[in-house]
């Protein structure tokens, strides 16, 4: 219990200091900004530790940080193996197939009334049934490789871009289009110097919300049948072998994973609307 009491020490501590570093006079420097959240997460994984050391929880539980740690650390091959396996073949080839395919079909959707009549309400339809439905149908149709869990991204990321991209491609005021056509500019044109640029922001709010879409439906959809390799196929077995660990050391190469590439995604949109509002500083 001494573990226990220093843990909630250790909490009281950090809310000081962090609020202490929120309300100072450097509230708004790049430094604070990173100091708080980093103090914040590190004192959560030191209170995990401690605690669970403290009462003594069975690793089939919760197992510590410095077990998982462990675990990460020894099992480096397979974690890479299944990392290539999940992210790379399933989620990210379906991502880019999923965004392409959206993009081409957001154009036919925009120059078709009769589509986006009649597309958009069965996108949405279609994007509200439940994952855990459909995976198993794609996954008979395309075998037990990462091409079934690819089909399964490209459902799951197609109708939310396409949704996105749509709206993108109207947020241009008719005064605008109207002044394109005085220039004598085609409907390519106007797309490709216009409204498509207007659209950068719709489109970057789709590619990020399809960036943590595509890695949940490549990892849900090896739980209905995969190789002998990836991340929701090692989530799986371990958890009838008890292997705690190993699944919150797949949770942790998993959130990594994300992280990064919703980062990378927002880097580049930062970069590409750096006219827009909502990424002007100051």
């Amino acid at each position: 219990m001494n573990l226990v009491i220093a843990a909630v020490i250790l909490w009281l501590a950090a809310m000081w200091v962090n609020i202490r570093i929120a309300n100072g006079p450097a509230d708004d420097s790049q430094g604070a900004k990173l100091a708080v959240p980093l103090i914040f997460g590190l004192t959560l994984l030191a209170m995990w530790e401690m605690i669970v050391r403290g009462m003594e929880v069975p690793m089939v539980i919760l197992p510590a940080p410095s077990v998982i740690a462990a675990r990460l650390t020894s099992s480096i091959p397979i974690l890479w193996a299944d990392f290539v396996q999940t992210f790379v073949k399933g989620a990210l080839s379906g991502y880019v197939i999923g965004v392409i395919a959206a993009f081409v079909a957001a154009i036919a959707v925009d120059r078709s009334d009769f589509l986006r009549r009649g597309l958009l309400p069965v996108g949405n339809f279609v994007a509200a049934l439940p994952i855990v439905g459909t995976a198993p149908i794609l996954v008979m149709w395309y075998g037990f490789d990462w091409q079934s869990k690819a089909a399964v991204v490209v459902v799951m990321v197609f109708f939310p871009m396409l949704v996105n991209i749509t709206a993108g491609l109207q947020e241009t005021s008719a005064m605008q289009r109207d002044q394109m056509k005085t220039w004598a500019a085609g409907y390519w044109q106007g797309l490709w110097k216009l409204r498509l640029p207007a659209a950068m922001p719709f489109v970057f709010n789709g590619l990020k919300i399809a960036s943590t879409l595509a890695l949940i439906g490549a990892i849900v959809a090896e739980f209905f049948g995969s190789p002998i390799v990836g991340m929701g196929f090692r989530i799986s077995t371990s958890v009838g072998q008890l292997a705690l660990d190993m699944v919150w050391a797949e949770i942790v190469v998993a959130a990594i994973a994300g992280s990064l590439f919703y980062g990378g995604i927002a880097v580049i949109e930062r970069i590409v609307t750096f006219w827009h509002p909502s990424q002007r500083r100051g």
